[in-house]
């Protein structure tokens, strides 16, 4: 219980930065941290390190713990990757699913290029869970722009736009695709 409450406040911590102007998506690397609730963060990592401390890891507190680390960087920059694609290879070890190994992708290509995070995301394009589901091409698309490969980038976000139906995330989504043109 003690790893859900944690990721539940480290989460909310960031509730009202994830959002700009008319409701626009506002992703975790260009979110104004100054505007995050350094208290439920507080809190949020309190509860984690003691259930790291006291008990077997779970699930939830290995998400917790990796939005811990993300709420520790002061700057996007400043985040540690490393120990982010560590916990999330603890993570898929315990819960492998599809969405896990996205975000192990995003911080494989974090650590060792986006190389390492597309590799990852090769046995994800034949799973039926993920198949018409817009976070596999987003992910791509944002390794591959980190590649420098404008062009495939450009497309996997309008095929990622095509597939999501949120209307936040698809106007994000053809925003990135349009400034790579």
């Amino acid at each position: 219980m003690a790893g859900l409450l944690a990721l539940m406040l480290l989460i909310d911590a960031r509730r009202v930065a994830r959002t700009g102007p008319g409701g626009a998506l506002v992703p975790l690397a260009d979110q104004d941290r100054s505007r995050w609730n350094r208290a439920e963060i507080d809190e949020g990592t309190e509860l984690v390190t003691a259930a790291l401390t006291w008990s077997e890891p779970g699930p939830y507190q290995l998400q917790a713990a990796i939005a811990a680390v993300h709420a520790e960087a002061r700057r996007a920059e400043d985040t540690d990757w490393p120990q982010i694609l560590a916990l999330y290879r603890v993570l898929a070890h315990l819960a492998p699913n599809p969405m896990v190994t996205l975000n192990q992708a995003v911080a494989a290509g974090m650590v060792h290029g986006p190389r390492a995070g597309l590799d990852l995301l090769r046995p994800l394009e034949d799973d039926d869970r993920t198949a018409g589901h817009h976070r596999l091409p987003a992910v791509r698309a944002h390794l591959l722009e980190m590649a420098g490969d404008t062009g495939a980038a450009r497309e996997a976000y309008r095929l990622a736009a095509r597939l999501t139906t949120s209307l936040p995330e698809q106007r994000y989504l053809e925003t990135r695709a349009a400034r790579l043109r």
